[in-house]
């Protein structure tokens, strides 16, 4: 049998997780101690090892929480989910690789302009692989993240105060699924 404090330090955790876990009925302990001290057994333990693998692959607790209790429609749902997430998160940071890469490539090959605009910022964008999707969204994350950067960065790129307004709203409409316009209907404006 492991105490709290135990069974914690075997994982890496706080004693606070693992009261958490007691509270909401992710990990009961076996017992307690004639002094009241919960106890944990072998089986909580590997429970406990299941629970830390989840949340390493990303999933949160009230995913652990339904596919611990054995739902058998969520369990495929809720990994196939997660697999859907993580895939476009390692697809988005490739294209954020990719685009640095050949903003290094263009900078150590001293084609740099002095000061970047507009053109020169969307055939990066383009050079780097991005499609008008993965504009949209870079936008769209940009604003979401921060937004008075987003606006400074459009500005520095030449771009009217009038049609960064524009941007930013196009950003936001877009982030909230409600995007009446496209990337593209900035074409002779592209950023």
């Amino acid at each position: 049998m492991f105490r709290v404090t135990e069974l914690a330090r075997i994982f890496g955790l706080s004693r606070s997780t693992l009261l958490y876990y007691d509270r909401i009925g992710l990990l009961t302990p076996s017992g307690r101690s004639e002094a009241g001290y919960r106890l944990y057994s072998q089986s909580n333990r590997d429970r406990l090892s299941t629970i830390c693998s989840f949340r390493q692959a990303g999933l949160s607790i009230e995913d652990i929480q339904r596919v611990l209790a054995k739902e058998e429609d969520s369990n495929a749902a809720i990994l196939n989910r997660r697999m859907r997430e993580l895939s476009e998160e390692i697809r988005t940071l490739q294209v954020q690789q990719h685009l640095l890469g050949k903003m290094l490539q263009v900078q150590s090959q001293a084609e740099l302009p002095v000061t970047i605009d507009k053109e020169a910022w969307v055939e990066m964008l383009r050079a780097a692989g991005m499609d008008e999707a993965a504009m949209n969204r870079w936008h769209t994350e940009f604003e979401r993240r921060a937004p008075e950067a987003h606006h400074q960065f459009l500005l520095s790129l030449g771009i009217s105060e009038e049609e960064t307004l524009a941007i930013r709203k196009w950003s936001v409409e877009g982030s909230d699924g409600k995007a009446t316009a496209s990337h593209a209907d900035f074409a002779d404006d592209r950023i």
